[in-house]
């Protein structure tokens, strides 16, 4: 266990008016947590929660972009509750297309959010969590953090750079008895593929038919994925109160099982590598 056991603990989770995020608070709230919530839109969160007690709710309209108001969010956070156990950074979107389509401005938006948006949460409730020696950090990536395929290279780059980050924190933090837990679902039934969370490059260029053809199929996919959110909602609760899990934490059959292909196809790439690796040492006598 990475948090106290003899006090409720309390949840701050960002992306959370849809998707996983919204399963995840849904499930807390449910089974007596203590949530303070971020998304562009509060009132949004709290429509899509009305049947349930929102006392231990705390709703935060958050632009996680913008750093001073992440720090309010956690400040207002740290105010209500008390103290701040789980950190969950879920917020992100889907982009397709290819990479000679993907311009500036849609690097620079996707970065901000996957980036530095989580980079602020982590800067706003670090201080506290050090100070308390105890916590539990989750990053939300996707199997598509572990591997590449054509059509996702701006969405996977988003979730290498948080992955990468990640791994960096977690041996950082590990003295204070803070643990980090990198989250890599595969296909869920949310709304991730329509176009409420999903974005297309918005000039595709003729030379790309294949990817054309992944976008219509994966816009066909709604309502067939395999993995159900309110699952993976209690397996993050999971995550965080059994405290010894591994660094990365797929979920979903579909992910495990691209995770394990992905681990064999590059010991083996590496074994091919190494012939010509091992020349460029220096000769030494």
């Amino acid at each position: 266990m990475s948090y106290p056991v003899d006090r409720p603990a309390v949840w701050f989770v960002t992306g959370a008016s849809r998707g996983l995020g919204l399963a995840l608070v849904r499930h807390l709230l449910a089974s007596g947590g203590r949530v303070a919530a971020t998304s562009r839109s509060a009132e949004r969160l709290r429509t899509s929660l009305s049947d349930l007690d929102s006392d231990r709710l705390l709703a935060l309209e958050v632009d996680l972009v913008d750093q001073d108001a992440v720090a309010h969010a956690v400040s207002q956070t740290l105010e209500v509750f008390g103290h701040l156990d789980v950190v969950v950074n879920n917020a992100g979107y889907g982009f397709l297309g290819a990479v000679e389509e993907t311009t500036d401005a849609d690097v620079r938006a996707m970065l901000d959010v996957q980036v530095n948006g989580t980079w602020n949460v982590l800067r706003a409730v670090l201080p506290a969590m050090r100070a308390e020696r105890s916590g539990h950090i989750l990053n939300i990536s996707s199997i598509l953090g572990l591997l590449a395929f054509p059509g996702w290279g701006l969405y996977c780059a988003g979730k290498f750079a948080l992955e990468g980050m990640s791994e960096a924190l977690a041996a950082e933090v590990a003295d204070f008895g803070i643990r980090v837990t990198i989250v890599e679902p595969g296909y869920f039934d949310t709304d991730f593929l329509t176009s409420r969370s999903l974005q297309q490059a918005e000039h595709p260029i003729d030379a790309y038919p294949a990817i054309r053809d992944m976008i219509a199929t994966h816009q066909a996919m709604p309502g067939t994925q395999l993995g159900d959110p309110a699952r993976a909602a209690a397996a993050i609760q999971t995550i965080a109160e059994r405290g010894d899990g591994p660094l990365r934490q797929q979920l979903g059959t579909d992910s495990s099982g691209f995770a394990r292909d992905r681990a064999a196809s590059l010991a083996a790439e590496i074994e091919i590598a190494r012939e010509l690796a091992v020349t460029t040492d220096y000769v030494r006598s």
